[in-house]
Protein backbone atom coordinates (compact mmCIF):
# COMPACT_ATOMS: atom_id res chain seq x y z
CA UNK A 1 0.00 0.00 0.00
CA UNK A 2 1.70 3.19 -1.20
CA UNK A 3 0.83 6.18 0.99
CA UNK A 4 1.97 9.66 -0.13
CA UNK A 5 2.96 12.35 2.38
CA UNK A 6 0.18 14.58 1.07
CA UNK A 7 -2.11 14.76 -1.92
CA UNK A 8 -4.32 17.54 -3.34
CA UNK A 9 -8.04 16.75 -3.58
CA UNK A 10 -8.82 17.42 -7.25
CA UNK A 11 -12.07 16.44 -8.97
CA UNK A 12 -13.59 16.80 -12.44
CA UNK A 13 -14.96 20.20 -11.38
CA UNK A 14 -11.46 21.61 -10.92
CA UNK A 15 -10.23 20.14 -14.20
CA UNK A 16 -13.21 21.58 -16.06
CA UNK A 17 -12.71 25.00 -14.47
CA UNK A 18 -9.05 25.21 -15.47
CA UNK A 19 -9.71 23.86 -18.96
CA UNK A 20 -12.41 26.47 -19.43
CA UNK A 21 -9.95 29.30 -18.84
CA UNK A 22 -7.73 28.00 -21.63
CA UNK A 23 -10.62 28.56 -24.05
CA UNK A 24 -10.69 32.29 -23.25
CA UNK A 25 -8.33 35.17 -24.04
CA UNK A 26 -7.89 35.88 -20.30
CA UNK A 27 -4.91 34.08 -18.75
CA UNK A 28 -3.87 36.78 -16.25
CA UNK A 29 -5.73 39.45 -14.23
CA UNK A 30 -9.05 38.33 -15.66
CA UNK A 31 -12.59 37.62 -14.46
CA UNK A 32 -11.72 34.41 -12.58
CA UNK A 33 -9.29 36.23 -10.32
CA UNK A 34 -11.79 39.01 -9.59
CA UNK A 35 -14.47 36.47 -8.71
CA UNK A 36 -12.09 34.37 -6.61
CA UNK A 37 -11.11 37.46 -4.64
CA UNK A 38 -14.75 38.44 -4.09
CA UNK A 39 -15.82 34.99 -2.92
CA UNK A 40 -12.75 34.49 -0.76
CA UNK A 41 -13.30 37.79 1.04
CA UNK A 42 -16.92 36.77 1.67
CA UNK A 43 -15.86 33.38 3.03
CA UNK A 44 -13.29 34.81 5.43
CA UNK A 45 -15.48 37.76 6.39
CA UNK A 46 -12.98 40.41 5.27
CA UNK A 47 -13.81 43.54 3.25
CA UNK A 48 -11.07 42.99 0.65
CA UNK A 49 -9.06 40.12 -0.82
CA UNK A 50 -6.13 40.34 -3.25
CA UNK A 51 -4.79 37.27 -5.06
CA UNK A 52 -1.03 36.84 -5.32
CA UNK A 53 1.46 34.29 -6.62
CA UNK A 54 2.23 32.69 -3.23
CA UNK A 55 1.74 33.04 0.50
CA UNK A 56 5.31 34.30 0.73
CA UNK A 57 4.56 37.03 -1.82
CA UNK A 58 1.49 38.02 0.19
CA UNK A 59 3.44 38.30 3.44
CA UNK A 60 6.13 40.34 1.70
CA UNK A 61 3.54 42.84 0.45
CA UNK A 62 2.04 43.09 3.94
CA UNK A 63 5.47 43.95 5.34
CA UNK A 64 5.77 46.74 2.77
CA UNK A 65 2.24 48.04 3.44
CA UNK A 66 3.00 48.22 7.17
CA UNK A 67 5.89 50.59 6.40
CA UNK A 68 8.50 48.18 7.68
CA UNK A 69 11.95 49.06 6.44
CA UNK A 70 15.66 48.89 7.16
CA UNK A 71 16.46 48.31 10.82
CA UNK A 72 12.82 48.01 11.93
CA UNK A 73 11.96 45.31 14.46
CA UNK A 74 9.19 42.77 13.89
CA UNK A 75 8.17 40.38 16.67
CA UNK A 76 7.53 36.86 15.40
CA UNK A 77 7.98 33.15 16.11
CA UNK A 78 10.97 30.90 15.39
CA UNK A 79 8.67 27.86 15.03
CA UNK A 80 7.31 28.25 11.52
CA UNK A 81 8.13 27.76 7.87
CA UNK A 82 11.14 29.96 7.11
CA UNK A 83 9.20 32.29 4.79
CA UNK A 84 7.44 34.04 7.69
CA UNK A 85 10.80 35.47 8.82
CA UNK A 86 12.42 35.77 5.40
CA UNK A 87 9.83 38.32 4.25
CA UNK A 88 11.01 40.64 7.05
CA UNK A 89 14.57 40.36 5.76
CA UNK A 90 13.43 41.20 2.21
CA UNK A 91 12.88 44.77 3.47
CA UNK A 92 16.15 44.77 5.48
CA UNK A 93 14.20 44.73 8.73
CA UNK A 94 15.03 42.47 11.68
CA UNK A 95 12.91 39.52 12.84
CA UNK A 96 12.88 39.45 16.64
CA UNK A 97 12.01 35.93 17.70
CA UNK A 98 10.27 35.11 20.94
CA UNK A 99 9.62 31.63 22.27
CA UNK A 100 6.42 29.65 21.83
CA UNK A 101 3.66 28.15 23.93
CA UNK A 102 4.62 24.51 24.59
CA UNK A 103 1.07 23.25 23.98
CA UNK A 104 -0.30 25.20 21.02
CA UNK A 105 3.19 25.68 19.48
CA UNK A 106 2.16 29.24 18.57
CA UNK A 107 3.95 32.43 19.62
CA UNK A 108 3.79 33.05 23.36
CA UNK A 109 1.76 36.24 24.08
CA UNK A 110 3.59 36.62 27.38
CA UNK A 111 7.00 36.51 25.70
CA UNK A 112 5.80 38.87 22.97
CA UNK A 113 4.52 41.37 25.53
CA UNK A 114 7.79 41.30 27.46
CA UNK A 115 9.83 41.76 24.30
CA UNK A 116 7.71 44.67 23.06
CA UNK A 117 7.85 46.37 26.46
CA UNK A 118 11.63 46.05 26.79
CA UNK A 119 12.39 46.98 23.19
CA UNK A 120 10.17 50.06 23.43
CA UNK A 121 12.14 51.27 26.46
CA UNK A 122 15.59 50.48 25.06
CA UNK A 123 18.65 49.97 27.22
CA UNK A 124 20.19 46.77 28.58
CA UNK A 125 16.87 44.94 28.97
CA UNK A 126 16.11 45.54 25.30
CA UNK A 127 19.38 44.12 24.00
CA UNK A 128 18.66 40.59 25.19
CA UNK A 129 15.80 40.36 22.65
CA UNK A 130 18.00 41.27 19.70
CA UNK A 131 19.68 38.57 17.60
CA UNK A 132 23.00 37.68 19.31
CA UNK A 133 25.15 39.26 16.60
CA UNK A 134 23.50 42.66 17.20
CA UNK A 135 23.56 42.75 21.00
CA UNK A 136 27.00 44.28 21.31
CA UNK A 137 26.77 46.40 18.16
CA UNK A 138 25.89 50.08 17.87
CA UNK A 139 22.37 49.19 16.89
CA UNK A 140 20.10 52.23 17.17
CA UNK A 141 17.03 51.18 19.08
CA UNK A 142 13.60 52.12 17.91
CA UNK A 143 10.24 50.71 19.11
CA UNK A 144 9.06 47.53 17.37
CA UNK A 145 7.02 48.17 14.23
CA UNK A 146 4.83 45.07 13.97
CA UNK A 147 3.71 41.70 15.27
CA UNK A 148 3.68 38.76 12.87
CA UNK A 149 1.98 35.79 14.56
CA UNK A 150 1.72 32.47 12.70
CA UNK A 151 -1.29 30.16 13.05
CA UNK A 152 0.87 27.04 13.16
CA UNK A 153 -0.51 23.81 11.67
CA UNK A 154 -3.98 25.38 11.36
CA UNK A 155 -4.46 26.36 15.02
CA UNK A 156 -5.01 30.09 15.60
CA UNK A 157 -2.55 31.94 17.78
CA UNK A 158 -3.94 33.44 21.00
CA UNK A 159 -4.98 36.68 19.32
CA UNK A 160 -6.68 38.67 22.09
CA UNK A 161 -3.55 39.31 24.18
CA UNK A 162 -1.51 39.88 21.02
CA UNK A 163 -3.98 42.51 19.82
CA UNK A 164 -3.89 44.13 23.25
CA UNK A 165 -0.09 44.43 22.96
CA UNK A 166 -0.42 45.87 19.46
CA UNK A 167 -2.96 48.48 20.52
CA UNK A 168 -0.93 49.52 23.55
CA UNK A 169 2.25 50.10 21.53
CA UNK A 170 0.83 51.08 18.14
CA UNK A 171 2.05 47.98 16.27
CA UNK A 172 0.78 46.70 12.96
CA UNK A 173 -0.47 43.09 13.08
CA UNK A 174 0.15 40.77 10.12
CA UNK A 175 -1.46 37.36 10.48
CA UNK A 176 0.32 34.48 8.79
CA UNK A 177 -2.78 32.36 8.21
CA UNK A 178 -1.16 30.39 5.38
CA UNK A 179 -1.90 27.10 7.17
CA UNK A 180 -5.22 28.07 8.71
CA UNK A 181 -8.02 28.63 6.21
CA UNK A 182 -11.34 28.03 7.95
CA UNK A 183 -9.81 27.93 11.44
CA UNK A 184 -11.66 29.84 14.15
CA UNK A 185 -10.53 31.60 17.32
CA UNK A 186 -13.35 32.13 19.81
CA UNK A 187 -15.88 31.70 17.01
CA UNK A 188 -14.20 34.16 14.63
CA UNK A 189 -12.28 33.15 11.51
CA UNK A 190 -8.51 33.36 11.45
CA UNK A 191 -7.46 36.17 9.16
CA UNK A 192 -9.93 38.73 10.49
CA UNK A 193 -7.92 40.03 13.47
CA UNK A 194 -4.91 41.88 12.08
CA UNK A 195 -4.38 44.78 9.71
CA UNK A 196 -3.93 42.11 7.05
CA UNK A 197 -3.66 38.34 6.82
CA UNK A 198 -2.29 35.94 4.25
CA UNK A 199 -3.48 32.51 3.14
CA UNK A 200 -1.54 30.09 0.94
CA UNK A 201 -2.63 27.45 -1.56
CA UNK A 202 0.41 25.21 -2.11
CA UNK A 203 -0.63 21.63 -3.07
CA UNK A 204 -0.30 20.31 0.50
CA UNK A 205 -2.65 22.97 1.90
CA UNK A 206 -6.32 22.48 2.78
CA UNK A 207 -7.24 23.93 -0.62
CA UNK A 208 -4.90 24.51 -3.52
CA UNK A 209 -4.34 26.67 -6.58
CA UNK A 210 -1.08 24.85 -7.40
CA UNK A 211 0.94 27.90 -6.40
CA UNK A 212 -0.78 30.99 -5.06
CA UNK A 213 -1.90 32.99 -2.08
CA UNK A 214 -4.48 35.51 -0.92
CA UNK A 215 -4.14 38.67 1.17
CA UNK A 216 -7.20 39.82 3.10
CA UNK A 217 -7.50 43.21 4.75
CA UNK A 218 -9.98 45.73 6.04
CA UNK A 219 -7.85 48.71 5.11
CA UNK A 220 -8.96 50.28 1.84
CA UNK A 221 -5.64 52.03 1.27
CA UNK A 222 -3.80 48.76 1.70
CA UNK A 223 -6.00 46.95 -0.82
CA UNK A 224 -5.11 49.42 -3.58
CA UNK A 225 -1.45 49.25 -2.58
CA UNK A 226 -1.45 45.43 -2.73
CA UNK A 227 -2.97 45.50 -6.21
CA UNK A 228 -0.30 47.92 -7.38
CA UNK A 229 2.63 46.14 -5.74
CA UNK A 230 1.67 42.72 -7.14
CA UNK A 231 1.63 44.16 -10.68
CA UNK A 232 5.02 45.88 -11.01
CA UNK A 233 3.86 48.98 -9.11
CA UNK A 234 1.14 49.95 -11.58
CA UNK A 235 -1.82 51.82 -10.07
CA UNK A 236 -5.36 51.20 -11.28
CA UNK A 237 -5.50 54.48 -13.23
CA UNK A 238 -1.96 54.21 -14.66
CA UNK A 239 -1.28 53.64 -18.32
CA UNK A 240 -0.13 50.19 -19.50
CA UNK A 241 3.59 50.93 -19.07
CA UNK A 242 3.32 53.49 -16.27
CA UNK A 243 4.56 52.45 -12.84
CA UNK A 244 3.88 54.58 -9.78
CA UNK A 245 6.21 52.72 -7.40
CA UNK A 246 8.63 49.84 -7.12
CA UNK A 247 6.56 46.71 -7.58
CA UNK A 248 6.84 42.98 -8.15
CA UNK A 249 5.58 40.27 -10.43
CA UNK A 250 3.38 38.71 -7.77
CA UNK A 251 0.23 38.22 -9.86
CA UNK A 252 -2.01 35.16 -9.58
CA UNK A 253 -2.80 33.76 -13.03
CA UNK A 254 -6.32 32.93 -14.24
CA UNK A 255 -5.80 29.14 -14.28
CA UNK A 256 -4.82 29.22 -10.61
CA UNK A 257 -7.79 31.46 -9.81
CA UNK A 258 -10.18 29.11 -11.62
CA UNK A 259 -8.79 26.18 -9.65
CA UNK A 260 -9.18 28.24 -6.48
CA UNK A 261 -12.81 29.03 -7.25
CA UNK A 262 -13.60 25.34 -7.70
CA UNK A 263 -11.78 24.43 -4.49
CA UNK A 264 -13.42 27.25 -2.53
CA UNK A 265 -16.83 25.97 -3.60
CA UNK A 266 -15.89 22.69 -1.88
CA UNK A 267 -14.06 24.20 1.10
CA UNK A 268 -16.36 22.82 3.80
CA UNK A 269 -16.14 19.36 2.25
CA UNK A 270 -12.36 19.62 2.04
CA UNK A 271 -12.04 20.71 5.66
CA UNK A 272 -14.46 18.03 6.89
CA UNK A 273 -12.55 15.27 5.11
CA UNK A 274 -9.29 16.36 6.69
CA UNK A 275 -10.96 16.57 10.08
CA UNK A 276 -12.16 12.99 9.67
CA UNK A 277 -8.64 11.78 8.88
CA UNK A 278 -7.34 13.61 11.97
CA UNK A 279 -10.07 11.96 14.03
CA UNK A 280 -8.99 8.51 12.80
CA UNK A 281 -5.42 9.28 13.80
CA UNK A 282 -6.47 10.60 17.21
CA UNK A 283 -8.50 7.48 17.95
CA UNK A 284 -5.57 5.18 17.21
CA UNK A 285 -2.74 7.24 18.71
CA UNK A 286 -4.19 8.79 21.86
CA UNK A 287 -3.22 5.78 24.00
CA UNK A 288 -0.01 4.85 22.17
CA UNK A 289 2.94 4.96 24.55
CA UNK A 290 5.55 7.62 23.78
CA UNK A 291 3.18 9.63 21.55
CA UNK A 292 1.42 12.92 22.19
CA UNK A 293 -1.37 13.79 19.76
CA UNK A 294 -2.03 17.41 18.72
CA UNK A 295 -3.29 19.72 21.46
CA UNK A 296 -6.34 21.85 20.66
CA UNK A 297 -6.65 25.00 22.79
CA UNK A 298 -10.01 25.94 24.33
CA UNK A 299 -9.84 29.21 22.33
CA UNK A 300 -9.67 27.21 19.08
CA UNK A 301 -13.33 26.80 18.27
CA UNK A 302 -12.45 25.25 14.92
CA UNK A 303 -9.18 23.58 14.00
CA UNK A 304 -8.22 23.62 10.33
CA UNK A 305 -6.10 20.53 9.79
CA UNK A 306 -3.12 21.43 7.62
CA UNK A 307 -0.85 18.58 8.74
CA UNK A 308 -1.07 15.90 11.41
CA UNK A 309 1.92 16.35 13.73
CA UNK A 310 2.61 14.13 16.72
CA UNK A 311 5.19 14.70 19.44
CA UNK A 312 7.52 11.94 20.57
CA UNK A 313 8.67 11.43 24.13
CA UNK A 314 12.20 12.83 24.76
CA UNK A 315 13.75 9.38 25.12
CA UNK A 316 12.59 8.30 21.65
CA UNK A 317 14.92 8.86 18.70
CA UNK A 318 12.94 10.63 16.01
CA UNK A 319 15.55 9.76 13.38
CA UNK A 320 15.17 6.08 14.17
CA UNK A 321 11.38 6.34 14.05
CA UNK A 322 11.57 8.07 10.66
CA UNK A 323 14.00 5.45 9.38
CA UNK A 324 11.72 2.69 10.65
CA UNK A 325 8.72 4.23 8.92
CA UNK A 326 10.67 4.73 5.68
CA UNK A 327 11.75 1.08 5.75
CA UNK A 328 8.06 0.18 5.84
CA UNK A 329 7.19 2.53 2.98
CA UNK A 330 5.76 5.32 5.11
CA UNK A 331 7.03 8.89 4.56
CA UNK A 332 7.29 11.38 7.43
CA UNK A 333 8.74 14.86 8.03
CA UNK A 334 10.30 16.75 10.97
CA UNK A 335 7.92 19.74 11.25
CA UNK A 336 9.41 22.39 11.85
CA UNK A 337 13.14 22.85 12.24
CA UNK A 338 13.40 26.20 14.12
CA UNK A 339 14.06 29.16 11.85
CA UNK A 340 16.81 30.61 14.04
CA UNK A 341 18.84 27.40 13.67
CA UNK A 342 18.71 27.39 9.88
CA UNK A 343 22.26 27.83 8.51
CA UNK A 344 21.61 31.29 7.10
CA UNK A 345 20.19 32.61 10.38
CA UNK A 346 23.04 31.12 12.41
CA UNK A 347 25.61 32.75 10.13
CA UNK A 348 23.97 36.15 9.83
CA UNK A 349 22.60 36.63 13.33
CA UNK A 350 24.77 34.41 15.55
CA UNK A 351 21.97 32.18 16.77
CA UNK A 352 22.85 28.90 18.47
CA UNK A 353 21.08 26.12 20.30
CA UNK A 354 19.60 27.27 23.59
CA UNK A 355 18.34 30.65 22.36
CA UNK A 356 14.68 29.52 22.34
CA UNK A 357 14.52 26.38 24.47
CA UNK A 358 10.80 25.68 24.15
CA UNK A 359 10.77 25.93 20.35
CA UNK A 360 13.92 23.82 20.14
CA UNK A 361 12.59 21.10 22.45
CA UNK A 362 9.33 20.98 20.48
CA UNK A 363 11.20 20.89 17.17
CA UNK A 364 13.27 17.91 18.32
CA UNK A 365 10.12 15.93 19.10
CA UNK A 366 7.63 16.75 16.32
CA UNK A 367 6.89 14.37 13.49
CA UNK A 368 4.41 14.92 10.65
CA UNK A 369 2.67 11.77 9.45
CA UNK A 370 1.11 11.27 6.00
CA UNK A 371 -1.97 13.42 5.82
CA UNK A 372 -4.55 14.58 3.31
CA UNK A 373 -8.30 14.58 2.87
CA UNK A 374 -7.95 11.76 0.35
CA UNK A 375 -6.65 9.24 2.89
CA UNK A 376 -8.87 6.32 3.76
CA UNK A 377 -9.24 4.76 7.18
CA UNK A 378 -7.29 1.72 6.01
CA UNK A 379 -4.33 3.95 5.12
CA UNK A 380 -4.44 5.64 8.52
CA UNK A 381 -4.54 2.21 10.12
CA UNK A 382 -1.48 1.14 8.12
CA UNK A 383 0.48 4.26 9.11
CA UNK A 384 -0.35 3.69 12.78
CA UNK A 385 0.60 0.00 12.57
CA UNK A 386 3.97 0.88 11.04
CA UNK A 387 4.49 3.65 13.59
CA UNK A 388 3.87 1.21 16.43
CA UNK A 389 6.48 -1.17 14.99
CA UNK A 390 8.98 1.64 14.42
CA UNK A 391 8.55 2.85 18.01
CA UNK A 392 9.47 -0.60 19.35
CA UNK A 393 12.91 -0.24 17.75
CA UNK A 394 13.45 3.43 18.59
Amino acid sequence: MKIPMSSPDITAAEIEAVSGVLCTPHLSLGPCLAEFERRFAAYIGAPFAVGVSSGTAGLHLCVIAAGIGEGDLVITTPFSFVASANVILYERAIPVFVDIDPLTLNISPEQAAEAVHDLSKGGRAARRWLPPALRESRFRFRPPKALLPVHVFGQPADMDPLLEIARAYGLAVIEDACEAIGAEYKGRKAGTFGDAAVFAFYPNKQMTTGEGGMIVTGRAGWEALFRSLRNQGRDADDGWLSHARLGYNYRMDEMSAALGLAQLARIEELLAKREQVARWYNERLKEMEGIRIPFIAPTTTRMSWFVYVIRLAPEISRDRVMAGLAARGIPSRPYFPPIHLQPFYRERFGYREGCFPVAEAVARSTLALPFSGRMGEDQVEEVCRCLREALRHA
